[in-house]
């Protein structure tokens, strides 16, 4: 992609309006915190005291928001206390650029290496600099810096108690994620009706797993039917691809297909049903019809041989989803064990407990070609730079240009350039708003401290709709709290708009300055994703070689660090497409047909887990050899694709040609199902194999055909016309 096609792409991103589920009562109750410390303070103290508890109320109730699973009373006191240490801290070495910046530029790389740890740490510890930068213009001695700093901690006490007094939805982000994996496997029952090889992202049921995990304080609170669920759609969904597929289920034609897409309608039924019960918490009702389908009768049943064992099996499996469905959740009313030896649940280490975590995480991505360490190398450098430059400017209140920088700033380009165009755009809207608003009203501390509050709340209603909706009231809510302390429109408004401008160019200079480009990890992600599914192919054959208890934890860890691989490599991926960057190692062409390959090859091993048998069944000691077989010739590949030299599936296929001379084929579904991992194998060779010439001629021939796409696409012609 070219620089100005990906610009093309990031002023369209950055003023998208995303299709979101608004929360009002969320908004609603973190603005009446806003108001409350708002106006406590207007009344008993000054509009400066008023304008530190805005902040500290405003930043810790947006951090809220965030996507995270811990407590959101937790969350709300962990920002107000970082925002009060780093206004104190931030005093304390104010005053001298000598002690300021090199402070300034600690703290910010500080903040950029907590994006290690994940998005939500990130952004709240990138909140924290710009609290730096702000409030320390405010105190005007050591005491009165204290006091400010407490008044910022008490916004996020006062967050902490609201939601403690005023619960919305207790468990609801938990509820919704577990409905949506459950919601996610029906509408995957669904397509199989219509596409019997249709594919199955299994990111619902990765955040699912995430939402699970909990402390063993939130264990002894969480509703029973967060329990079990998520295992009952792990088990549904390999069994309804099974069922589906005409290789190993039902066949693709006649009176067998039909009796298949009844069985496979009725399982979408069931489960949107425990999914609509799950989200709610109340009863919810299955039609009579899909109740009805769920019955193997053995004297009228069409579906024989393994499609009748499948059908069977997913007919036990959606009794127990029925059963969830029509008791609204309450089925189990054990509860589980609060501790975390032999607990029934899993754990997400405390607060305390968190310090190692974090320390391993930051860790790991010390190293230069990380792009969370080269995050915070920009980071800290454009907070610096920007706020010396800033105030060399004639205006006031250049912390802005620093603070605009910093806000926007992300590990990942396309989001980095996106929010810098949403930001701008969002401020010349909201400051113009509060502008005419400001000139009407005149002078008034307390009706701006009102019109504050609504604009906090306004902003907290779009939080999720897009960056530009929200930072537009963001920007009146500054303007009006500006305003609250006694400064008047023409001398924020003309600085806001020019800093605010300034601090987006930085960060956008700053990425392509010192970038941390996604497309040359392509390869190895790809040979990430290659040996995570070896090992999970390996460990559901060993389940047919030997079916034992220890095989099948073998299979779940297997499985869990595939889905992990995938999901590695396809947020590569769609970062790397949207990168102005020239692919290196892996053409995009090459990278599509190689996903397509690897998706086949895990799907092979999905159908054989449909299938998997129970752990007195008799064993297949061919799929030993082929799983042996199968996991070193992938092992070897992934060293391959990363050195760019041609796989080979040597031992495979030696291994399937003894399979073949068997004496006897015992289970001649598994045998049908690695032979279509081996067919994937070679599809993914072709994919990424070259000869010596195309490896030279590869880069070039791949920037021809993104440019006639891009030819074809200004001149208004379809696809069907773009250079082969």
């Amino acid at each position: 992609m070219t620089w100005l096609r990906a610009l093309g792409e990031v002023v369209r991103s950055g003023l998208t309006i995303e299709e979101t589920r608004l929360e009002p009562l969320l908004a609603l109750r973190t603005a009446a915190g806003v108001a409350i410390v708002i106006g406590s303070t207007l009344w008993l103290v000054s509009p400066a005291y008023a304008a530190s508890a805005a902040l500290g109320a405003f930043s810790a109730g947006g951090a809220t928001f965030q996507r995270t699973w811990r407590p959101r009373e937790v969350i709300a006191l962990g920002a107000g206390a970082g925002l009060a240490l780093s206004t104190f801290v931030g005093y304390l070495a104010a005053g001298r650029l000598l002690t300021f910046l090199p402070l300034l530029a600690v703290w910010a790389f500080a903040a950029g290496m907590a994006w290690a740890v994940g998005s939500t740490a990130g952004i709240v510890a990138a909140t924290t600099v710009g609290s730096m930068l702000v409030t320390i213009t405010l105190p005007t001695s050591v005491g009165r810096a204290l006091e400010h700093a407490g008044v910022i901690a008490l916004g996020g006490v006062v967050q902490a108690l609201l939601i403690l007094l005023f619960p919305i939805r207790r468990w609801g982000a938990h509820r919704d994620a577990l409905a949506d994996a459950l919601a996610a496997v029906a509408d995957y029952a669904r397509r199989l009706r219509q596409d019997p090889t249709a594919p199955f992202d299994a990111e619902q049921l990765m955040t699912a797993r995430d939402a699970a995990a909990v402390t063993p304080a939130q264990a002894r609170t969480r509703p029973p039917v967060l329990h079990g669920p998520r295992g009952l759609a792990e088990r549904i969904r390999p069994v309804v691809a099974a069922l589906a597929d005409p290789d190993v289920g039902a066949p693709a034609e006649g009176p067998g297909r039909e009796r298949a897409r009844e069985l496979l309608a009725a399982a979408a039924d069931v489960l949107d049903a425990a999914a609509r019960s799950i989200r709610c918490g109340t009863p919810a009702e299955v039609p009579a019809e899909s109740a009805d389908v769920l019955r193997v009768d053995d004297e009228y049943e069409v579906l024989t041989g393994p499609a009748r064992q499948t059908a069977e099996r997913l007919v036990e499996l959606l009794g127990e989803a029925l059963e969830i469905a029509r008791s609204g959740g309450a089925r189990e009313e054990t509860p589980t064990p609060p501790g975390p030896a032999g607990a029934r649940f899993m754990v997400r280490p405390t607060m305390f407990r968190l310090v190692p975590v974090v320390v391993r995480a930051v860790r790991c991505e010390l190293r230069p070609d990380s792009p969370v360490f080269r995050h915070a190398v920009r980071l800290a450098v454009v907070a610096t730079l920007g706020y010396l430059i800033a105030a060399r400017l004639p205006l006031g209140h250049g912390y802005w240009a620093p603070v605009a920088s910093v806000m926007v700033m992300r590990p990942i380009f396309h989001r980095t350039y996106a929010r810098a165009v949403a930001r701008l755009a969002g401020t010349l809207a909201g400051v113009a708003l509060a502008t005419g608003m400001v000139r009407a009203l005149g002078p008034d501390a307390h009706v701006f401290g009102a019109l504050a509050v609504v604009s906090a709340g306004v902003s907290y209603t779009l939080v999720r709709t897009g960056y530009a909706y929200t930072q537009c009231f963001t920007a009146a809510y500054v303007v009006f709290l500006l305003g609250m302390g006694g400064q008047t429109w023409e001398q924020t408004v003309p600085e806001r708009v020019v800093l605010t401008l300034l601090g987006g160019v930085l960060a956008m200079l700053a990425y392509a300055v010192y970038p941390a480009w996604e497309t040359p990890r392509l390869p190895g992600r790809l040979a990430d994703w290659l040996a995570a599914n070896g090992r999970y192919a390996a460990a559901v054959l060993r389940n047919y070689a030997d079916p034992t208890p220890r095989h099948r934890v073998d299979l779940r860890r297997a499985l869990l660090a595939s889905r992990q691989a995938r999901a590695a490599w396809q947020e590569t991926y769609d970062r790397a497409r949207q990168e102005p960057v020239r692919p290196r190692g892996l053409t995009s062409r090459e990278a599509e047909d190689a996903q397509e390959a690897l998706q086949r090859l895990s799907r092979a091993a999905m159908l054989m887990e449909g299938h998997v048998p129970r752990t007195d069944s008799r064993s297949v000691p061919e799929a030993e050899r082929f799983a042996e077989a199968l996991e070193a010739d992938t092992a070897q590949a992934a060293a391959d694709v990363r050195e760019h030299r041609n796989p080979d599936w040597g031992r495979v296929e030696e291994a399937l040609r003894e399979w073949d001379g068997a004496a006897r084929d015992r289970s001649p579904v598994v045998r049908r199902e690695a032979e279509l991992q081996k067919r994937a194998l070679e599809d993914l060779a072709t994919a990424v194999s070259r000869t010596s010439l195309e490896r030279d001629v590869g880069s070039a021939r791949e920037e021809r055909r993104v440019r006639a796409a891009e030819a074809a696409e200004g001149d208004g012609r379809g696809p069907e016309h773009q250079e082969k």
